[in-house]
């Protein structure tokens, strides 16, 4: 299926020009468009070649050799059970460098891509120090719900037979349950920042009693805002802790963050570059005067589009989108700040078990979410940031297996 549109010849009224190589062109972010170009913060033009890589079929992949299997890990028989029942074998890259530093207690800056498997990364050896000492608390610090409840699931999954027990505190949710769920033993504690400061300062958490904390996707919850929130909580816990600490980026502001939180870190970076090769890049002109919702509509109508996850800018704009599918007769879901938390779980749960096979997000689920076979990942607006952009494509294309990234560009 050919996904480019005729370009307007050089000197059309759109302002573009082409530029040697044909994939670089610059579009100007003026404001009188609607929503396509105007995308990337403090620039006023953005390279097109960020949004094109052809994955060859041919091409010869790297192929990745862990020094260790999991059965090589320095851990209890019943977490190795645990990990055999799973179906883990062999550790992606970030899990084969990073485990055996938490297992020995050191400090961690972790960076990888999106969807490498950071989850395990330290999730095996923290249970694993639980199931040695069971006074042992552990707190992970994530910047949305639903990664917070995918580390949850992926927490009870691994612990169903080890009597350790886990809780989600999160905004959007009633505070009732989860100060319930609290009054009994929880060797973990998994949330949001905002929901974890009210909960502290209600007094249902007391974080002196937590000695390990995880600082999971850092550089998101930077951009949010919650620094303060960060800072107020590893204020109150013990000066002599144990940090492990992952990104995606390593920004100044990050280093920052890692001077001021951790002691001595071992750094494991395994990111190798912005997006993955698995994941076939390209975009989608849209010309003057033609209607967007159109040209979604048949792009979606193909039928190698099987499960489709498409970003929009505004939460007005993606609900009024997934609704516009809905009349067309498409299985569509949206997921976005508005909704409140069940109908977002909903929503998930829909596109997830395959009742809807497509979604439509604002950058709340860019994040974090591990959604197996997504077939397509659509950017219907430009992201805020490149970065957003390697977050929201990192959404398909997993597990070994090929992607496709399609960017609206309006001419």
């Amino acid at each position: 299926m050919t996904y480019i549109q005729k370009r307007r010849p050089s000197g059309s009224r759109n302002g573009t020009r082409p530029v040697a190589g044909g994939n670089t062109r610059r579009f100007s972010s003026s404001p009188r468009r609607s929503g396509g170009n105007r995308g990337f913060k403090n620039k006023s033009y953005f390279d097109l070649s960020k949004f094109i890589n052809k994955v060859s079929i041919t091409e010869e992949q790297d192929v990745f050799t862990p020094e260790h299997s999991f059965s090589d890990f320095a851990v209890d028989e019943k977490v190795k059970r645990a990990i055999g029942d799973k179906g883990y074998v062999l550790p992606t890259p970030i899990q084969d460098r990073a485990i055996p530093h938490v297992l020995k207690g050191h400090d961690i800056v972790g960076i990888a891509n999106t969807g490498t498997g950071k989850t395990a990364a330290f999730l095996i050896p923290l249970i694993d120090k639980v199931v040695k000492n069971k006074n042992e608390n552990v707190l992970i610090v994530v910047p949305t719900r639903e990664l917070a409840i995918q580390i949850g699931d992926e927490l009870r999954g691994l612990t169903r037979s080890l009597g350790i027990f886990g809780v989600c505190c999160v905004g959007g949710a009633p505070i009732g349950p989860q100060v319930k769920s609290l009054r009994y033993q929880n060797n973990f504690i998994i949330g949001t920042p905002g929901r974890l400061k009210d909960l502290i300062d209600r007094g249902n958490i007391n974080l002196a009693q937590f000695s390990t904390v995880v600082l999971d996707e850092a550089d998101r919850m930077l951009d949010m805002g919650f620094i303060a929130d960060i800072k107020f909580m590893m204020n109150l816990m013990p000066k002599q802790r144990h940090t492990l600490f992952f990104s995606a980026t390593l920004s100044k502001e990050i280093e920052a963050l890692i001077s001021t939180f951790l002691t001595n870190p071992v750094t494991v970076s395994v990111k190798t570059r912005d997006t993955s090769k698995s994941i076939d890049q390209d975009v989608v002109r849209v010309a003057r005067g033609e209607d967007k919702v159109d040209a979604l509509e048949k792009l979606l109508r193909s039928d190698d589009l099987t499960k489709v996850l498409i970003f929009g800018k505004t939460k007005h704009g993606v609900e009024k989108l997934s609704k516009t599918l809905l009349s067309m007769g498409f299985k569509a879901e949206s997921i976005h700040g508005d909704k409140n938390h069940s109908k977002r779980q909903h929503a998930l749960g829909q596109f997830k078990t395959n009742k809807s096979n497509i979604l439509v997000a604002t950058d709340v689920a860019a994040r974090g979410l591990d959604i197996a076979d997504v077939s397509h990942v659509i950017n219907f607006d430009l992201p805020a940031t490149y970065e957003d952009y390697v977050h929201r494509i990192g959404r398909t294309g997993r597990g070994g297996k090929t992607g496709k990234a399609l960017t609206f560009i309006e001419n």
